[in-house]
C-alpha cells in the first residue's frame, strides 16, 4: 500500500477515519506495534504527525518532519500521514470528525494541553477514544508471510538505514574496532557449562506417549559470565574472570577453556554447590527439552568474603565491569554494595544483564549503571508494568534505575538503543535482528553484552557500538552452542552485510 504525504487542506476527503498521532523520531517495533492496531479499528487510517518545532533554529526532534514522513510512509501501514504546523492535534480533530482517535498508552495521563484539548473535542463529537500500545508478543510470525530471503533483505536495509540515520558507514564502525584492544574489563557472574546432546528421534514409546531418542554425540561449551569473558577476549580486550564453582569435574572444562584463551580468571570452589550445567536434547538442530543441575542459594559469607576481596584487588586495573547475573545466588547483595563502591572510587563504568527466564530476579537491584541490557519481558517483570507501550516502558526502566544507557531486548524484532546527547535528551535507535531463521537464541544476549562492554570501555560511542552488536548478535544464532566470536570474524560479518 502506497502512503500518501498531505497537508491538513487536503486531507477533507479523510473525515470519519482511524487518526493516530506522534512525533515518530525514531521507528521501532513499539511504534509498530502500535500503528498495526490503529490500522485495524478501521478501513481508513491516518498519521498526523507533530512539526519539527517552535523554531527552525531549534527543532524539537532529532530528525526533520519530513524524514520522520518518509520513514512512516516506508512502512506502509497507513493510507496517509498528515504534516503538522507543530502539535495542533485539535484541528485534525475538528477538521476531520475522526470515528476513532487512537493514541499511546503515554497519553493516558498525559498533561499535555493540546492532546488533551484534542480527546475533549474528541469525545464531544460523541466519537472513541482509544489509548493502546499495541499487542506484545515474544516471537515473530514474519516466516509465515514472507520468505527467508525477503525477510534477510528487509532486515539489512533496516540495519542500513538505522546507520545513515546515525551517520555511520563501513569505515567508520571497522576503524572503531581498532581501538577495542585498549580495554580492559572484569566480567563476574554466574558460570554456566552448557552441553548438548545431538539426538536421533526413534520413535514413540510403547510405555506412554513420550518422544524416544537415541543420543549420538555431545558437545559442551562454557556460559554464563564465563562466556561473556570468552566473548570480550576473543574481541581483542583484556578480561578477567570471577565466579563460583563447584569440587567437581564439570568445573575443569571451564578452568581448561580459560587457560586456552588466556583469560585471568579467579574460580572460587563451592562444595556446597555443583557448577552449573544444563544439558539440552536436540533432533535436526530442533530442541527438545532442557535438564539443568543448578544450586541457587546465596554464597556463604566466608566465600562471598574471598570474593570481595579478589574483586577490590582487581577493580584499580580494569575499566569497568560486566556483571552477567543468571539469579543463581553469585551475584549478591553485598557483593553488589562493593561493586558500586569500586566503580565510584576509580571511576568504572558499569554493565549489567540480568536473566531470569526460569529464575526469579529483577533488574531494577542494578543502580547506577553505564549500561543495561534486559529483554522486554525482563523489564516489564520488573516495573510489574504489562500494559504501557515500549517506549514509555523504557523511560521508566531508566528513571527507575538511574541508568545512563539502555539496551530494550527484542528477541526476533532486534533491540532498541537509548542513550543521551550532549544536551542531556533521551535519544534511540532501532536495530533489527539480522538472523531470519536462527539456529540456537542462547547466546545472543552474551554476545551482545561482550561488544557493548568492550565498546564503551574503548571510548567508543554507544550507536556505532550497538551497530556492531547488532552484527555479533546475529553471528552467535548461526550455530548450535555459545561460541566465542573473534574480531576478524565480526568484521567479515560486518562488511558483508554493508556490502550486500
Amino acid at each position: 500500500m502506497k502512503t500518501s504525504i498531505i497537508t491538513l487542506k487536503e486531507a477533507t476527503h479523510l473525515r470519519k477515519c482511524v487518526l493516530g498521532y506522534g512525533h515518530f523520531n525514531t521507528i521501532h517495533p513499539g511504534h509498530i506495534r502500535y500503528l498495526r492496531n490503529a490500522r485495524d479499528q478501521g478501513e481508513k487510517f491516518v498519521i498526523a504527525l507533530m512539526g519539527d518545532g517552535l523554531s527552525k533554529e531549534n527543532p524539537s526532534f532529532q530528525f526533520s518532519q519530513s524524514e520522520r514522513a518518509e520513514a512512516v510512509a516506508m512502512l506502509g501501514i497507513a493510507d496517509s500521514i498528515i504534516l503538522l504546523e507543530y502539535k495542533e492535534l485539535i484541528q485534525v480533530v475538528r477538521e476531520l470528525d475522526p470515528a476513532i482517535l487512537v493514541l499511546g498508552k503515554e497519553f493516558q495521563c498525559s498533561e499535555d494541553v493540546d492532546v488533551n484539548e484534542a480527546i475533549f473535542l474528541q469525545r464531544k463529537q460523541k466519537n472513541i477514544v482509544q489509548f493502546h500500545a499495541g499487542e506484545i508478543n515474544y516471537a515473530s510470525t514474519d516466516l509465515l508471510s514472507r520468505s527467508e530471503r525477503e525477510l534477510s533483505e528487509q532486515r539489512r536495509k533496516q540495519f542500513m538505514a538505522a546507520c545513515k540515520r546515525q551517520g555511520l558507514d563501513k569505515k567508520k564502525l571497522l576503524d572503531s574496532m581498532n581501538a577495542w584492544k585498549s580495554a580492559k574489563l572484569l566480567v563476574l557472574g554466574d558460570t554456566i557449562v552448557d552441553q548438548y546432546a545431538a539426538c536421533e528421534a526413534i520413535g514413540m514409546s510403547a510405555e506412554a506417549p513420550v518422544v524416544v531418542v537415541r543420543e549420538l554425540e555431545t558437545r559442551n561449551f562454557i556460559g554464563g559470565a564465563a562466556v561473556v569473558a570468552s566473548h570480550i577476549k576473543a574481541l581483542g580486550a583484556s578480561c578477567d574472570l570471577l565466579s563460583v564453582v563447584g569440587s567437581d569435574k564439570t568445573s575443569e572444562l571451564v578452568r581448561q577453556g580459560l587457560v586456552e584463551q588466556g583469560i585471568g580468571d579467579e574460580l572460587f570452589e563451592d562444595s556446597s554447590r555443583p557448577t552449573t550445567f544444563k544439558k539440552r536434547y536436540v533432533v535436526e538442530n530442533q530442541k527438545l527439552f532442557r535438564v539443568s543441575r543448578v544450586e541457587d542459594h546465596s554464597l556463604d559469607p566466608e566465600l562471598e568474603d574471598q570474593f570481595i576481596q579478589r574483586l577490590k584487588a582487581i577493580a584499580p586495573n580494569v575499566q569497568g565491569i560486566v556483571i552477567s547475573d543468571f539469579v543463581y545466588g553469585v551475584v549478591t547483595n553485598n557483593i553488589l554494595e562493593v561493586v558500586q563502591e569500586m566503580a565510584i572510587k576509580y571511576n568504572l563504568l558499569l554493565f549489567g544483564d540480568l536473566q531470569c527466564s526460569s529464575q526469579v530476579g529483577t533488574v531494577t537491584r542494578f543502580k547506577n549503571f553505564s549500561l543495561l541490557c534486559p529483554n522486554e519481558r525482563e523489564a516489564r517483570i520488573a516495573l510489574q508494568d504489562n500494559d504501557i507501550g515500549l517506549e514509555l516502558l523504557s523511560q521508566r526502566l531508566l528513571e527507575n534505575t538511574n541508568t545512563d544507557k539502555l539496551i530494550m531486548k527484542l528477541g526476533a524484532e532486534g533491540f532498541i538503543t537509548y542513550d543521551r546527547n550532549s544536551s542531556g535528551e533521551l535519544v534511540s535507535q532501532a536495530f533489527p535482528a539480522l538472523s531470519v531463521n536462527p539456529v540456537d537464541v542462547a547466546g545472543a544476549g552474551d554476545s551482545l553484552l561482550a561488544v557493548m562492554a568492550t565498546g564503551l570501555a574503548s571510548g567508543q560511542k554507544m550507536m556505532p557500538t550497538a551497530a556492531l552488536g547488532c552484527c555479533m548478535a546475529a553471528l552467535s544464532v548461526e550455530t548450535m552452542g555459545n561460541k566465542s566470536i573473534t574480531n576478524e570474524s565480526l568484521r567479515l560479518n560486518l562488511i558483508e552485510v554493508l556490502s550486500s
